[in-house]
């Protein structure tokens, strides 16, 4: 993670600087290019696909791997991509380290060094004009998943995650980013094909319209939510100077990342969900492979950050029986 995201706990998210980590600033303007339409060709080609469900049909089996296809890399994203790769919320080997990468990719959504390079880039500069997925300034579309469609936002990025670019095995899968999708999609029709001559009730087609199409679609706009919907609806608990929120629900579909308000508060910490009750799916897995051995030094919640949820809380009680509200983006 950038020096700047690692702040003192006193000082909001929002109000980090940029260091030399964060890259050149995104192309963010909304507009309509040939390299935008190029790139919305594969992205609607995946969509088109769900639609091979009327000819394939549905089956337990099936929505049993869609299911496990969509949680485990879902995961994927939150654990590596996000709390790993983009804010080094926690320490691990060189080899699980690759196995995390390895397992991220198989979302599709481009490579890790891409990947947490501009999702640094978002936090130095969050819904800011500069920031490449924000629905104050750009639309709740184009900050869902138009953003990622323009040409300027998908840079090479390596100068922009040195900590990273320096092993050469990520600046490999970074590069070959889709080959683990697409070993992904075969693998879900082999063993939709193994499935059927054992006699289940599925197919080739079948597995592979489930366990890999559809699967990776909810995938996106899980993902995506994040960037969208968790700076539209849910609460603020801290003042962070931006538009992040809390949102239960979205929690539950991306496995604790709908706290995103805490998040933003905190970037380097493990844990979004920082109190028992704010479900982080993400975190409690992340806890059992510490138990394991497999990582370690999971950054917790400073105290004076539970201190100040405490005092906001006081406040906006306060304000709440003056008959106030808190005014947003606060």
């Amino acid at each position: 993670m950038a020096p700047a995201l690692d702040a003192g706990a006193s000082k909001p998210a929002r109000f980090a600087t940029p260091s030399q980590d964060s890259g050149p600033r995104p192309a963010v303007k909304p507009e309509i290019s040939s390299g935008f339409l190029l790139a919305s060709v594969p992205y609607g080609f995946m969509h088109l696909a769900c639609l091979a469900v009327f000819w394939t049909g549905v089956s337990a089996d099936a929505l049993l791997v869609c299911f496990a296809s969509y949680a485990v890399r879902m995961f994927g994203v939150t654990a590596a991509y996000h709390r790993y790769f983009s804010h080094r919320s926690y320490k691990t080997s060189r080899v699980f380290q690759f196995l995390l990468a390895l397992l991220a990719t198989s979302s599709a959504q481009l490579g890790p060094l891409w990947w947490a390079s501009t999702h640094r880039h978002h936090h130095a500069t969050s819904d800011t004009q500069a920031d490449p997925h924000s629905p104050r300034h750009y639309g709740f579309l184009w900050a869902h998943m138009g953003w990622f469609l323009h040409p300027g936002n998908r840079h090479d990025s390596h100068t922009a995650i040195r900590d990273y670019a320096k092993y050469p095995e990520l600046v490999w899968i970074d590069r070959w980013c889709l080959i683990t999708p697409a070993l992904l999609g075969l693998a879900t029709y082999g063993l939709g094909v193994a499935l059927q001559s054992a006699g289940r009730p599925t197919s080739g087609a079948q597995m592979l319209v489930w366990g890999f199409v559809i699967a990776t679609v909810l995938l996106y706009h899980g993902t995506y939510t994040i960037n969208s919907l968790s700076h539209v609806f849910g609460s603020q608990r801290f003042y962070t100077g931006d538009d992040s929120r809390n949102n239960p629900l979205l929690a539950m579909i991306t496995l604790g990342e709908g706290w995103h308000n805490n998040h933003h508060r905190y970037q380097s910490s493990c844990r979004q969900g920082i109190y028992w009750w704010e479900i982080d799916i993400t975190y409690l897995v992340l806890q059992l492979l510490a138990r394991l051995g497999l990582v370690w030094e999971l950054r917790p919640v400073p105290q004076s950050v539970y201190a100040e949820a405490d005092h906001n809380y006081a406040e906006a009680q306060q304000a709440q029986a003056a008959g106030q509200r808190r005014p947003r983006g606060h």
